[in-house]
């Protein structure tokens, strides 16, 4: 998979579950929390999606708010955790 399409399924999720499909105001580089689009629930949902989707396990230690910030950092987590699992 691309990484244009991690974004796209992550961005459809993000806008699906918590914009109620209005994603006129997100970017790639919104800040999920700070403009209020993700909660502390909402990052365990968005967890529990990416876990199911990718087949992988976050750890606790990984459940920090860089890693889940943006699409792009959530994007870049999921890079980088991908290439690790499959080296």
């Amino acid at each position: 998979m691309s990484e244009q399409k991690y974004s796209d399924l992550i961005r459809s999720f993000i806008v699906d579950n918590f914009l109620f499909g209005d994603d006129s105001q997100l970017k790639n580089d919104t800040p999920l929390f700070e403009k209020g689009i993700v909660d502390s629930t909402g990052v365990l949902e968005l967890v529990s999606f990416i876990e199911e989707n990718y087949k992988i396990t976050i750890l606790d230690d990984e459940l920090v708010q860089d890693n889940f910030s943006s699409i792009n950092s959530i994007e870049k987590f999921l890079q980088n955790k991908l290439n690790h699992k499959n080296s």
